[in-house]
């Protein structure tokens, strides 16, 4: 189901958002009309459809559309909302912007999936903190991982940013990583406390969360040379909520360790926004 500013999708807007590839989105779970950090998302949108078109949106005006959309629907639902104007082209995206409100809905897929296995690959995005539709990059090394074998790709910074390389003294720490290809990363240390990487990457709605949740983890650079002195991994967004991640390059971590399943409980225990 894909509607444009609450009415049936035409091909001509869908056309326009493929060819040109110029907008924005957050993802979202519905579950009974509900949502986890539905103010954080609405946020986002409000906030990027400023950064990217310069211009005002409604946040009831989209929680109107989405409500609309996934009402009815039995089980939870992926919903994503990605905010375009059908009259940009590639020759005119400088003009005046009407921003329209694409929502699409699938259902969505079992809330906390099995662990992942990555491989660290150096990438930055363009407008790291805006969730943008140019994926392009990202889903490319996402799908050199899987040809290799693993199930995605984890995000270290490319040498030259000042953030991996050597320290000074002469040791090497390695690269700095950042996120994952449609995901954050966290760690557990060895004393059980959660580190979220201090990098440049996008603020997940689900990261946010579970920093309210469970407050006191740490922020701060972490670099693939630590990765073995760590205790845990985990990868987390709105459709996965909290994910082990099983393996980075061979290193191997434990899916059962007691804090990712504290996490996976002060998710759950997030109250869900209605509709």
């Amino acid at each position: 189901m894909a509607t444009v500013n609450g009415a049936p999708a035409s091909l001509a807007q869908l056309t326009a958002l493929a060819l040109t590839n110029y907008g924005h989105f957050t993802t979202l779970r519905v579950e009974d009309g509900a949502v986890r950090g539905l103010s954080l998302h609405l946020d986002r949108l409000v906030r990027d459809c400023s950064a990217v078109f310069g211009a005002e949106l409604d946040p009831e005006r989209v929680r109107g559309y989405v409500r609309e959309a996934a009402g009815g629907r039995p089980g939870p639902s992926t919903v994503r909302v990605t905010v375009f104007d059908p009259a940009l082209d590639i020759t005119r995206p400088g003009e005046g912007a009407d921003p329209h409100v694409l929502v699409t809905t699938r259902p969505a897929g079992t809330l906390f999936p099995p662990p992942l296995r990555v491989t660290a690959r150096p990438y930055r995005r363009d407008a790291a903190g805006v969730k943008h539709v140019a994926l392009f990059g990202q889903l490319a090394l996402r799908r050199a991982a899987r040809l290799a074998g693993f199930d995605d790709v984890l995000f270290t910074e490319p040498r030259g940013t000042g953030q991996g390389g050597t320290e000074p003294g002469g040791t090497e720490p390695g690269e700095l990583v950042s996120e994952g290809c449609t995901w954050n990363v966290g760690f557990v240390d060895g004393d059980g406390q959660v580190v979220w990487p201090q990098a440049e990457v996008l603020s997940g709605v689900t990261m946010r969360l579970l920093r309210e949740a469970r407050p006191g983890a740490l922020a701060r650079p972490v670099h693939t040379a630590e990765l073995p002195a760590l205790r845990a991994a985990f990868a987390t967004n709105a459709a996965i909520g909290v994910r082990a991640v099983r393996e980075v390059d061979g290193l191997r971590f434990p899916d059962d360790d007691p804090v990712l399943a504290e996490l996976r409980e002060a998710y759950l225990a997030v109250p869900a926004e209605r509709l």
